[in-house]
């Protein structure tokens, strides 16, 4: 009985250390993708920072921003915090895993 389990657990040895190589990769792939991410949040922090709203300090105001209301620039600067805000939570729910 005990020569049979030899193989059985040889083979259990190898099926986990194959897991554990898979695991391995995409651990390296999410840590590189995290890192991409991160970087994309902070280019869009950066953005979102820039973004002047009439009545903010901005007394130069360009051709392209004049075209847009205060109303339109509200939305817009809203939408990017939402989206800024679930890239947030989605880098700490990977975190956490």
């Amino acid at each position: 009985m005990h020569d049979q389990e030899g193989p059985n657990i040889t083979a259990d040895v190898s099926l986990l250390e194959g897991n554990v190589e898979i695991l391995i990769a995409r651990l390296s792939e999410c840590r590189k993708e995290n890192e991409m991410l991160r970087t994309e949040l902070a280019t869009l922090q950066s953005i979102l920072r820039s973004c002047k709203l009439p009545g903010t300090g901005n007394s130069s105001i360009s051709g392209a921003e004049s075209e847009f209301t205060y109303a339109e620039k509200l939305r817009v600067k809203q939408k990017l915090v939402l989206i800024l805000q679930k890239i947030e939570m989605e880098l700490r729910s990977v975190r956490n895993l």
